[in-house]
């Protein structure tokens, strides 16, 4: 995995609802982080069905605690969603969300994500990439740890299909107009600020960053057809 990542992994801790969740459905919809790691792995596999059987794969890095996740996914069954999540009780919270809303298209995956596209997932295999509210690394000696770099950009724009959308938001302005700089100058990708994406739910974190008056950023770039 690369030095530098663009996430801490915090405390394991689960609420006695997360415990329950996590107990009742990490065996069906949590990928282990040891299983990427075996010969012919697959992430087909962990979802049961295969590329001719959904109409394509959807990528969320940093699904938090699920609930932009289970609504956007409940809305997409013939979709396989793929959620990379490194903090254990938002996983756990999750999947609880995934049950009451009846989702079955989800797998989460504790993996670091970048390292996930560049080894298991194949270029041009993905039909959108979520990135919504990254870790914005606030300090400015943190920024190197931001996730939305030209390196990421330039491995997520192969790992699209073309015409394939990425969708990002973010509630600090520095990091919009990083990503906005970014993503320009990624010359496999078209696209730019956008209204707010409706079907997206309002969360609670975006809620907080909301109400301290911070402005949130939307943004929508695809893949060229002839990159």
């Amino acid at each position: 995995m690369r030095e530098v990542l663009s996430y801490s992994r915090r405390g394991n801790r689960f609420t006695p609802q997360q415990q329950t969740a996590w107990d009742a459905h990490h065996a069906a919809w949590v990928i282990p982080d040891e299983a990427v790691d075996r010969p012919g792995f697959s992430f087909d596999d962990a979802f049961g069905r295969g590329p001719r059987e959904r109409d394509g794969l959807i990528v969320e890095i940093g699904s938090g605690v699920g609930e932009a996740t289970a609504a956007l996914a409940a809305a997409r069954p013939s979709y396989d969603v793929l959620a990379f999540e490194v903090w254990r009780p938002g996983v756990a919270a999750t999947l609880g969300r995934l049950a009451e809303a009846r989702v079955e298209n989800v797998r989460l995956c504790g993996v670091d994500a970048v390292w996930s596209l560049e080894h298991l997932l194949a270029p041009g295999s993905i039909s959108e990439l979520w990135t919504f509210f990254p870790d914005p690394w606030r300090k400015a000696r943190h920024h190197k740890r931001r996730l939305v770099d030209p390196a990421f950009a330039a491995l997520a724009t192969s790992r699209l299909a073309p015409g394939g959308a990425w969708r990002l938001a973010t509630d600090w302005a520095d990091y919009a107009e990083q990503m906005a700089d970014v993503l320009a100058e990624e010359p496999g990708l078209e696209g730019g600020p956008v209204e707010r994406w409706a079907e997206r739910p309002v969360t609670k974190f975006e809620r907080k960053g909301l109400a301290v008056g911070r402005t949130i950023t939307d943004f929508c770039y695809r893949r060229r057809s002839d990159a």
